[in-house]
C-alpha cells in the first residue's frame, strides 16, 4: 500500500512521540541538575554537589520534578519535530530539484532538521517554561525570590496566566528559537554523519541498535556543545521571570557575563553531556524502530 503524505506524517508524529517519551524517562535526573546549575550556579560547586544537595533536600523524587511537563514538552516537541522533518525534507528536495523519493545528502538532511525545529519550538516553549520552574522551585523558595508555595503544575500555570496572560507561556521564545534552529542543524547533521561513518558504504538502514544509539549520542553532544550558552540564558529567563520582569536575551546574557563571568554560561554542561548519550541514543533508537515497524505494517496492509 502506497503511503499518503498524511499517513507518513502520522507515522513520523507517532514515532517522534515514542522517542520523546523514552528520552525524557532516560535523562530527566540529569536535565533537572542541568537546569538547577544553570539558574543558580552559585549554589552548587559541581555536578556531584548538585546531586548530593538535591537528594539531601528533597530526596530522589527531586530529580524527577517537572517530569510531567517534561513529558509534555518533549513529546510535543519531538512529535512536531519529526512530523515537520518529513515535510521539510520534501521542501528541500523541491528547492534543490531532486525527485521526491531521492536520498538527501547529510548536509541537506541537517538543513531539513533545522527548518523543522522552528515549528517544534512553538510546541516546546510553553511546557519547557513550566518544567524549568518546577525543577527550580526549591531554590527559588530558599533564596527568597518567591514565597513558599504549592509546587504543582497547576499552581505554576495559574501563576503564569495571572501575571502575564496566555502569552506568558512564551517567555523565552526568542532564545528557544535561537537555540533550536542552529542546534538541530548540528543534531541531525551529527546523527547522519555518524550513521554514514558506521555504515561504511552500506545502507544506513542496515545499522543495528548499538550503532543507532551511538549515532544518537553523538547527535546530542553536537547539539549541546553548540547551543548550551543559549540554553543557559533561556533557563534564566524562564525561571527568573516569575520573580519579576526579566531582561530579554541580550540583557540577560550581558548581565550573566558581567556579574558571573563567561564560565557561568556553561554551568551544568557536564550533566548535559552525560545525559546526551543515553537520552538521545534512546530517542533515535525508538524513533527508527517504531517508524520502521509502522511502515512495514502499512506496506503489509
Amino acid at each position: 500500500m502506497k503511503s499518503s503524505p498524511g499517513i507518513q506524517a502520522a507515522i513520523d508524529l507517532t514515532a517522534g512521540a515514542a522517542g520523546g517519551t523514552v528520552c525524557v524517562l532516560t535523562g530527566q535526573p540529569f536535565d533537572t541538575m542541568k537546569v538547577k546549575m544553570q539558574t543558580f550556579p552559585g549554589l552548587y560547586k559541581g555536578l556531584t554537589d548538585c546531586f548530593l544537595k538535591t537528594y539531601t533536600q528533597v530526596g530522589f523524587r527531586g530529580f524527577y520534578k517537572g517530569t510531567g511537563p517534561a513529558l509534555m514538552a518533549y513529546v510535543a516537541e519531538n512529535s512536531v519535530l519529526f512530523m515537520c522533518y518529513g515535510f521539510c525534507q520534501q521542501f528541500v528536495r523541491k528547492v534543490v530539484g531532486l525527485d521526491q523519493r531521492a536520498k538527501l545528502s547529510d548536509l541537506q538532511t541537517a538543513v531539513s532538521g533545522s527548518l523543522a525545529s522552528a515549528f517544534a519550538a512553538l510546541a516546546l516553549c510553553p511546557t519547557e517554561l513550566v518544567k524549568c520552574r518546577l525543577q527550580t522551585m526549591h531554590e527559588m523558595e530558599t533564596s527568597g525570590k518567591i514565597a513558599k508555595s504549592h509546587d504543582t503544575i497547576w499552581s505554576i500555570v495559574k501563576s503564569i496566566l495571572r501575571k502575564d496572560g496566555p502569552l506568558g507561556f512564551y517567555n523565552g521564545l526568542s532564545s528557544t528559537l535561537l537555540q533550536e534552529v542552529p542546534g538541530y542543524f548540528f543534531f541531525f547533521g551529527g546523527y547522519e554523519l555518524s550513521r554514514s561513518f558506521f555504515a561504511s558504504g552500506r545502507s544506513k538502514d542496515e545499522l543495528g541498535p548499538v550503532h543507532l544509539m551511538l549515532s544518537g549520542g553523538v547527535a546530542g553532544i553536537c547539539l549541546w556543545l553548540v547551543v548550551f550558552p543559549v540554553d543557559c540564558i533561556k533557563s534564566r529567563i524562564q525561571v527568573l521571570s516569575m520573580h519579576g520582569k526579566q531582561a530579554g536575551f541580550t540583557g540577560t546574557l550581558l548581565s550573566v557575563v558581567r556579574n558571573e563571568g563567561v564560565a557561568a554560561l556553561y554551568s551544568g554542561l557536564k550533566a548535559t553531556m552525560i545525559r546526551a548519550i543515553p537520552a538521545n541514543g534512546s530517542l533515535f533508537l525508538v524513533y527508527e524502530y517504531s517508524r520502521k515497524m509502522m511502515m512495514s505494517q502499512l506496506e503489509a496492509y
